[in-house]
Order: C-alpha cells, then sequence, then structure tokens
C-alpha cells in the first residue's frame, strides 16, 4: 500500500513529463499552504498549484517552464476534501483524503482555506477515476 507522502521509487521519473500540464500557465488556484512532510513532520510553507487535476508544490512562488514540482497529486485519487480545524486543533486547516490516507494543509486565512476545498472539491469531481496512490509522484527526497 503507497502512502501519500512517500516518494513512488518503483516509479521510472520523468523528470520533464506531468502529463502535459502545464502547471505554469493559467493555472485554476494557486497560493501559499503550509503542508507536513513526509517523514519529518514539520509544517513547511509550500507553492500550490491546481491545474488539470492535479495538484503541484513548489519551494517558490515564481513558477516558469523550467520550474519542478517538489511533489503532485493527481487529485482523482482524493474522496473527501473538508475542513480539519478540530483534528488539528489549527486555525483554516483542511484534510485531503484517500482511501488509504488523509494529507493536512493549512491555509493563511479562512476564506483561502474555503476557497482551496471548493477548487479542489470540484477537480475530484471533474477529474474522478480509478486511480491509484501509487500514481503520487514526489520528484526529491525534500518534502
Amino acid at each position: 500500500m503507497a502512502s501519500l507522502w512517500r516518494a513512488a521509487t518503483a516509479l521510472t521519473e520523468k523528470p520533464n513529463d506531468y502529463d502535459g500540464v502545464q502547471f505554469w500557465s493559467n493555472p485554476e488556484r494557486t497560493g501559499w499552504l503550509a503542508k507536513q512532510g513526509e517523514y519529518i513532520k514539520t509544517w513547511r510553507r509550500r507553492w500550490f498549484v491546481l491545474k488539470q487535476g492535479r495538484l503541484f508544490w513548489f519551494k517558490e512562488s515564481s513558477i516558469t517552464r523550467a520550474s519542478r514540482p517538489r511533489g503532485v497529486i493527481p487529485v482523482a485519487t482524493c474522496l473527501t476534501v473538508k475542513g480539519a480545524e478540530d483534528i488539528l486543533n489549527k486555525q483554516y486547516a483542511f484534510e485531503l483524503s484517500t482511501r488509504e490516507e488523509t494529507m493536512y494543509f493549512i491555509a493563511d486565512a479562512e476564506k483561502e482555506k474555503e476557497d482551496w476545498i471548493n477548487s479542489i472539491g470540484r477537480s475530484i469531481v471533474q477529474h474522478s477515476r480509478s486511480v491509484t496512490d501509487s500514481e503520487i509522484v514526489y520528484y526529491d527526497n525534500m518534502r
């Protein structure tokens, strides 16, 4: 069983292949969110880009054609996206869940949290298909 937070080491990495998604151009939503690291559970701010059923994250907000994502989640693997302030005991927190795993994020404001939940929710519905967590790809060891 693959973990949302674990690198898909069995997959052959194609560093320039993001299934044709031009994440640097006209994204559906972008913004800073905090996410927990895979191994060291500290909260880190990352720049997120939602486009064509994929949620990419980067260290920096200046995204170009040459940028390389730190990771990407095909939202079709996700079943729910909802608020998680009670679970994490943190303001503006939300969760993104698959059958096997739950990822947590923290936005900077209530409106941003709600906008991300709505955007990801629409993307889940739009791109739902049968996929596995093993399709989640990490591009380096720094989450």
